[in-house]
């Protein structure tokens, strides 16, 4: 990451000589929106998994419980970067509050349909606003950091820190969903994900006091500066969907393994160990002093990715699967947080915001065509045929990477004094 050079000392953030954890959570201010940011972005972790449990249970067809769930992946995918832009210019809380009001009432109205046993087309429209609506809490959490610490060497931290809490609630989230949906009613994982995005949300927005400022100045540069328009953004898109592949392809293929075997309470349990080897490997890549350049960390941790997820169709058994699993989680987290570092270099400043949400949605959208093909394929081919799907995913988009590392250099700017970051003007050293 470029270091920066400010005109004034920050107030909210220390300074230290060794950046860690424990300094970054002494961070001003941050439990303030670190904790109901954490409970807001855990019902993402159960969304697709609950709607792919629930339209299975009523359909008893993986391809459409995968179509389903790809629809709202879909959904989330292309309104999300919009989401993102709107935060910048109006404010996250102005976006926020009607975001999960929508999410709720729309996911309960899908819960609905598919217990009626509504046609699958009903389904897809009410998955559109289901997903459309997908508060993007993460993003959110990762501009209150940087204006939080403005610039201070502790960013690597926290960017480490938030791929870290999205792995947890990956952890939590498809454990949750599948007790609920498997032990309760094949109903309660996706309205418990309803309720908690609500509350959740509603308490994040609350915290007005953290939440990057809105000036006129910060809409123009918002409203004419996409990120999309930076090529390494365009790269880093490619390598997350690739990731996504392996979300999506992972849920649909261990669903559909526990069921052939009999106990498809395991299901969460193996997706689980999954998301565990991602958040384990996450706290020791964000508390490690890297001295080998991010673009270059990123072309290896995602040649290991791509390795270790090409094994996947050939296991088995439960033991092999998990085995394969935890270590295809091990390399996620590197490369995704190697990514989010990235954006620090590549995107201005006023643009990240939305550059966070085009990632968030590349992994959805890659997500959501991984359930879609892999639900396909399990019921067509079946013996572990959706496996195949992260396996494609992490292999084409580890080609991209190797052709197009050069777009991943930051380019050379001018030389500045930041007076913040976001949404704040720099000024020129002479």
């Amino acid at each position: 990451m470029a270091s920066t050079v400010t005109s004034e000392p920050s107030t909210n953030s220390p300074a230290p000589s060794r950046p860690g954890y424990g300094q970054l959570l002494r961070t001003r201010g941050a439990w303030t929106f670190l904790l109901p940011g954490f409970a807001a972005r855990q019902p993402f972790a159960m969304l697709t998994l609950s709607i792919v449990l629930l339209v299975q249970h009523t359909t008893g067809s993986y391809g459409a419980a995968g179509a389903a769930a790809a629809v709202t992946g879909v959904s989330m995918a292309l309104f999300a970067p919009y989401s993102g832009r709107l935060a910048d210019r109006y404010g996250q809380r102005a976006v926020l509050i009607p975001g999960v009001l929508v999410h709720t009432l729309s996911g309960v109205g899908l819960t609905v349909l598919a217990l009626a046993h509504a046609p699958l087309w009903a389904l897809f429209a009410a998955a559109v606003p289901t997903g459309a609506s997908v508060p993007q809490v993460g993003p959110m959490v990762r501009a209150r950091w940087g204006v939080k610490l403005k610039g201070s060497p502790l960013m690597t931290t926290a960017a480490a820190f938030e791929s870290v809490t999205d792995e947890l609630t990956f952890v939590v989230g498809p454990l949750l969903a599948t007790a609920l949906c498997t032990a309760v009613h094949p109903a309660g994982g996706l309205l418990t994900e309803a309720t908690l995005t609500l509350v959740g949300g509603l308490l994040f927005a609350a915290q007005r006091g953290t939440q990057p400022s809105v000036t006129p100045a910060g809409h123009a540069r918002v409203e004419h500066a996409s990120a999309l328009r930076v090529p390494g953004v365009r790269v880093l898109i490619v390598a997350f969907l690739g990731i996504g592949s392996v979300f999506g392809g992972m849920q649909v293929s261990l669903a559909a393994f526990t069921e052939s075997i009999g106990e498809p309470g395991l299901n969460g349990v193996l997706y689980g160990v999954f998301a565990a080897g991602n958040m384990l490997s996450g706290v020791v890549c964000g508390a490690v002093a890297w001295k080998v350049a991010p673009q270059r960390r990123l072309l290896v941790g995602y040649a290991a990715l791509a390795l270790t997820a090409s094994g996947l169709w050939a296991a088995h058994s439960v033991l092999v699967l998990a085995g394969l699993g935890l270590l295809v989680g091990m390399c996620i987290a590197p490369a995704l947080i190697t990514g989010y570092t990235l954006v620090e270099g590549l995107v201005p400043a006023g643009a990240r915001t939305e550059a966070f949400t085009w990632l968030t949605g590349a992994v959805a959208l890659g997500q959501a065509a991984a359930v879609t093909v892999a639900g396909q394929l399990e019921d067509r081919v079946g013996g572990g045929a959706g496996f195949l799907v992260p396996m494609a995913g992490t292999v084409l988009a580890l080609v991209t990477l190797v052709a197009l590392r050069s777009r991943l250099v930051a380019p050379v700017r001018e030389r500045t004094v930041a007076r913040g970051v976001g949404h704040r003007e720099p000024v020129a050293v002479d």
